[in-house]
């Protein structure tokens, strides 16, 4: 197989200008300014516009956000009030819960310490209200009964009493 092979002529060429003549010159730079002007003004322009648009763009995404921040703020209150809620409900639980305990610890204790008191008087040789009770009764009863007796039994007849004894002189 031939292979060919190609060469590529390459010819410099070499290009001048013409230097621009003073009034070309200023005509191209006043031409430049003017573009830049105008480009400048363009900006501006658009800027405006935009500027507008983007400002209630922005506008309306602040509302948005607000309503937003709004609604998210709503339901971490809710939450906030019903864990509250829950929370208080289970500290009176608990509150009543200590109170029944503390009411039937207390209650032993006060059965205890009747018990433990009942005990020591009864070693003591004081009386319980309920033997109280019972002398009062019979106490009642006797009197009573020496009542009728005395009521029965016919007066005696009253006694002088006996003068007093005077010392003679001597």
């Amino acid at each position: 197989m031939a292979t060919r092979k190609t060469t590529k002529k390459t010819t410099s060429r070499k290009t001048t200008r013409k230097p621009a003549s003073p009034a070309t010159a200023g005509k191209v730079v006043k031409d430049s300014a003017s573009k830049i002007w105008l480009a400048g003004l363009g900006a501006f322009a658009l800027a405006e516009e935009e500027g507008g648009k983007l400002f209630h763009n922005l506008i309306d995404k602040g509302k948005e956000f607000e309503e937003t921040g709004r609604q998210q703020l709503d339901k971490a209150r809710e939450k906030v009030e019903e864990l509250a809620e829950n929370a208080r409900e289970r500290f009176e639980s608990a509150t009543e819960d200590v109170r029944e305990r503390a009411g039937s610890t207390w209650d032993r204790v006060e059965k205890r310490w009747d018990e433990r008191t009942a005990r020591t008087l009864k070693r003591l040789g004081v009386p319980t209200r309920d033997e109280i009770g019972k002398l009062t009764r019979r106490i009642e009863e006797l009197t009573r009964l020496v009542e009728r007796k005395v009521a029965a039994r016919p007066a005696a007849p009253r006694r002088k009493a006996p003068q007093p004894a005077t010392r003679q002189a001597s």
